[in-house]
């Protein structure tokens, strides 16, 4: 590529993000929040994970006048303000003040270097909490945040971007959970519905996640695994290259695009999972053991790809398909494409480029 040519796919990308710093204090930014001007989408509000230690450290660092990272917004088109980045921080100012939904007030404890904050609340009315005196609450609410604002001109996806790189800076956020906080801002319809297909009794049944995986919001990455692979015609390693990116963007577009496709996307899908939970119930994603003849283990990516989303994808395109899933699982463990070719050490790309083709073979009748 030519400097010239680089220089200008810089100044495009540029021209992509437009974005202005603003300094607010406490207060004016709790009244936006009181008056509707400021959204917490409800997706992003489950992900409000700060114990009590951390919250009173940040109303430390406040009361003691200790600068804080910036907080992230993005304008919509009727000029509010949705965040972006600064969920733990701004939950918190809004918890103490009581006024976090479904939170209770904070009850704050002692700091290092404040150990007088232990059982103080902000006006003392949670049980025989003390109460903060009048004048540092005033200090609180006249202290200044640095907002970093992504007006509403921005390419609709920057938003998407932005938060993705804000958290990937030692953020304990999972993809998914990442992924459902900015489909709720490009569309909360969307959001809700894949949490709604993730929770269908079908596709609890037949996945049997661990804990762990549904809290993590594992389910819903499956669901946009399933929407988006049962339908695409690109399945070479080349075309999958950098997957969890890829999705990303795929999530983004079914979103900006709902619900023009919804029914039909939501047949497939409960076709799909129906017909599994009839036939395989919860052993269709476990692991075949011909020796013990027993299906066994945890849920297995490989198996969802094959037999789920090759199943969908003969659905989707009007084929008959198979419906002994039990029969096509056994098939599936004890075949030639199966041995040695989907070990832990192998790339999603490459075992999506070998699962996807195969799984449309084998699945359609």
């Amino acid at each position: 590529m030519a400097e010239t040519d680089f220089e200008r796919e810089v100044l495009e990308a540029r021209q992509e993000i437009f974005s202005d710093s603003y300094p607010m204090s406490i207060g004016e930014l709790t009244n936006l929040f009181r008056d509707g001007e400021l959204i917490i989408s409800p997706a992003f509000q489950r992900l409000f994970r700060w114990d009590n230690e951390q919250k009173s450290r940040l109303i430390e660092s406040i009361l003691l006048g200790i600068p804080l990272p910036s907080i992230f917004v993005s304008q919509s088109e009727d000029g509010k303000w949705e965040l972006i980045d600064g969920l733990q921080r701004v939950s918190t100012i809004l918890q103490l003040q009581g006024l976090l939904p479904d939170r209770d007030p904070l009850v704050l404890q002692g700091t290092k270097y404040l150990p007088g904050l232990d059982g103080r609340s902000w006006d003392g009315s949670v049980g025989e909490e003390r109460a903060l005196p009048n004048s540092l609450r005033l200090d609180f609410k006249r202290s200044k945040l640095d907002l970093k604002i992504l007006r509403r001109d921005s390419s609709p996806k920057t938003k998407y971007d932005l938060f993705q790189r804000l958290n990937s800076y030692g953020s304990p956020l999972t993809a998914q959970e990442m992924r459902n906080a900015v489909l709720a801002g490009v569309s909360s319809d969307f959001a809700a519905w894949i949490e709604e297909l993730a929770a269908s009794p079908d596709f609890i049944d037949t996945t049997v996640l661990s804990d762990r995986q549904r809290v993590e919001k594992y389910g819903e990455e499956l669901v946009l695994r399933f929407l988006y692979l049962h339908a695409t015609n690109e399945t070479s390693a080349v075309s999958l290259r950098g997957f969890s990116q890829l999705l990303d963007d795929k999530a983004v577009e079914m979103a900006e695009s709902f619900p023009s496709n919804k029914t039909e996307l939501e047949r497939v899908f409960q076709t799909t999972f129906k017909t599994i939970a009839e036939s395989a119930d919860d052993d269709a994603f476990r692991k075949w053991d011909s020796v013990r003849e027993k299906f066994s283990g945890g849920f297995s990516n490989t198996a969802f790809e094959i037999l789920a989303i090759g199943l969908g994808n003969a659905v989707a395109n009007g084929a008959s398909f198979r419906t002994d899933i039990k029969d096509a699982a056994k098939e599936m463990w004890q075949s030639d494409e199966m041995k040695g070719r989907y070990s832990t050490g192998v790339s999603t790309e490459s075992r999506l480029s070998r699962t996807l083709p195969y799984g449309r073979r084998l699945m359609t009748a």
